[in-house]
């Protein structure tokens, strides 16, 4: 299929990019776009979260009375977790990351984009560049773009250093690599505005 490309004017630039159908026109899997969103979130976790067990307290392993015979229960000390003193299988820090199998990320990537193409959230735009770094050229272009009331991710084919700072006061605006292009940033936006070099680069990428 063909997007028209426009400029960061907004407007159409009479040119346009045939997409990739095994890229950006299969049939989303929804399993697979599961398994990529659950690593991202896995993977932020720290995993630093700690109590103390029994064994870490200090204090007496004297066993506070005799086993039978008090009418009471059984109470080996005073490190019971009864008393307050640790928890039982309490956290612990751990790694919470996994690992997923290149061509499922794949699969996920090429999901994730053809889900955006049958919502037509996806705008081509023109390889571009601020002659200046100023948030005001980036307000600027989303407005032209009619993307200003929307969460949108611009996908550049490199870190090009005057938008990525002209970009990042912005809280509903982002800028990634097509490189660095992850499924959760894919999900997570209204709109996702990629450059024309960046639609290639992708394609070689994850076909």
């Amino acid at each position: 299929m063909k997007l028209d490309i426009v400029n960061i004017e907004g407007k159409a630039t009479g040119k346009s990019i045939e997409l990739e159908d095994s890229v950006f026109a299969i049939e989303p899997n929804q399993h697979v776009l599961y398994l990529a969103v659950k690593q991202f979130l896995a993977n932020q976790r720290q995993g630093t979260h700690k109590v103390k067990q029994r064994a870490e307290h200090s204090g007496s392993t004297k066993k506070l009375h005799r086993q039978k015979g008090t009418g009471g229960s059984r109470k080996g000390s005073t490190k019971n977790p009864v008393y307050g003193n640790g928890r039982t299988f309490g956290p612990q820090p751990r790694d919470y990351s996994f690992k997923l199998n290149r061509k499922v990320k794949a699969l996920a990537n090429r999901s994730a984009l053809s889900a955006k193409v049958k919502e037509n959230s996806i705008i081509v735009v023109e390889d571009f560049n601020y002659n200046e770094i100023q948030t005001k050229n980036h307000v600027k272009t989303m407005n032209n773009l009619n993307v200003s009331m929307d969460k949108s991710i611009f996908v550049l084919p490199s870190n090009i250093h005057n938008v990525v700072l002209s970009s990042r006061n912005i809280p509903n605006s982002k800028t990634v690599n097509a490189s660095d292009l992850h499924v959760y940033d894919i999900l997570n936006c209204d709109k996702l505005i990629i450059s024309e070099s960046s639609i290639s680069l992708l394609t070689e990428r994850l076909k």
